[in-house]
């Protein structure tokens, strides 16, 4: 049965500043650009804003500097959450939340990072992260995203016999995808050989199926559906929201590492949209590493357990597939926004607006968060077009 926030909250306006390996220009700038953008996109006058939230590790800045910098006298709402990937779509579900609930009208919703030329994930030269298997972890140089994800993931290929070829076709594809997004950082086609050339970063992982490391803000307007119908564009429900997890997946006991916190959360999401996998249309899936969208189709039902090699072989992941994957390119090949961005397309898809690589009569969307490894905790949305 549908949830109670189910058709309260609506997403309004999206707004982007230029991915890019180095913006020239301090966090505060990027998150004020892209809220900027977004309160654009709407028609919003940013008077109207009464709420910001943000997540963010120590790399950006804070939601109440940007209320300030925004004019904000009286915001009725923030939130600064300190969290990584798993919090993002927490924090729009948070958000959704606070305008149903009557705490706020217009909430803006945003991250913003110089990830390549300020603070590179794992980087050295700043204070180790404060989980307790830190201490165990960093004397042995055991410190940076794609290791952490590196071994969840051998344990997985392991496990079901997946290889370089099912990672290399997630790659492949979600490039194939950025070649019709005009904001892709990288849009040049990739084969399988190109995907082999490309360097060991970790292994199993090659360069290629990392994440970019990016330059970008990104913001959302959330709002209720009945504002959001007075405003520039079509509105896009928010259908059910979810976060979950507690501890982390690498040293905290977790008895199957090749299942990840999605898999507990997934059926909760879309028990509260009152809908099955099998009417989602396309989805987002946080996409650090090409390990994790394989993961995800299975742990979020698309296909059972030890399943997702064969999916992407056959091509049901790729955008004339059963179930399109990153129009846009995704993380892989967009840039990263540690979350947000998937959240964003999501919205221009279901408002039409996706261009060369819209999904053909797209009506409900799925976008996550990161599936729950290192940071412990996961969030996902459920989106769907008004009317």
């Amino acid at each position: 049965m549908a949830s109670g926030l189910s058709g309260k909250a609506a997403i309004a306006g999206v707004g982007y500043t230029e991915f890019s390996r180095n913006s020239g220009v301090s966090t505060l700038t990027l998150a004020l650009r892209a809220i900027m953008a977004a309160l654009d996109d709407a028609g919003l006058d940013p008077g109207k804003v009464d709420g910001i939230a943000t997540h963010r590790v120590g790399d950006s800045i804070p939601a109440p500097m940007v209320a300030v910098s925004l004019g904000l006298t009286d915001p009725h709402y923030y939130v600064d959450h300190f969290g990584g990937g798993g919090s993002s779509h927490g924090l729009v579900g948070q958000a959704a939340l606070a305008v149903a609930a009557g705490v706020a009208d217009h909430v803006v919703c945003y991250r913003a990072i110089n990830a390549r030329s300020e603070f590179r994930m794992g980087g050295t030269g700043r204070p180790l992260v404060d989980h307790i298997e830190t201490q165990y972890q960093a004397a042995y140089g055991y410190m940076a995203p794609p290791q952490y994800y590196a071994m969840m993931a051998r344990a997985y290929m392991d496990a079901f016999g997946v290889d370089e070829r099912h990672l290399g076709a997630v790659a492949i594809s979600q490039r194939a995808n950025a070649a019709h997004n005009p904001r892709a950082m990288m849009r040049d086609p990739i084969s399988f050989d190109d995907y082999r050339a490309s360097r060991m970063i970790a292994e199993p992982f090659r360069l290629l199926d990392c994440c970019l490391e990016t330059d970008v803000g990104v913001a959302l307007l959330v709002t209720t559906p009945e504002r959001a119908r007075d405003l520039r564009k079509p509105a896009v429900i928010v259908d059910a929201a979810a976060w979950g997890g507690g501890t982390t997946l690498q040293s905290a006991g977790a008895p199957d590492i090749t299942t990840s916190y999605a898999a507990r959360m997934a059926p909760r999401l879309f028990g509260l949209a009152g809908i099955g996998p099998a009417d989602v249309d396309f989805a987002n899936f946080y996409d650090c590493f090409t390990f994790s969208v394989l993961m995800q189709l299975e742990d979020y039902g698309f296909c059972g357990k030890g399943e997702a090699g064969g999916f992407v072989l056959d091509g049901q992941h790729r955008m004339d597939g059963r179930l399109p994957v990153n129009p846009h390119g995704g993380f892989l090949s967009e840039g990263y926004a540690h979350g947000m961005n998937h959240i964003a397309e999501a919205v221009q898809q279901l408002r039409g607006e996706a261009g060369g690589r819209q999904v053909r009569d797209a009506r409900i969307g799925l976008s996550t968060g990161a599936p729950g490894y290192v940071g412990g905790v996961t969030s996902a949305l459920l989106l769907r077009r008004d009317g």
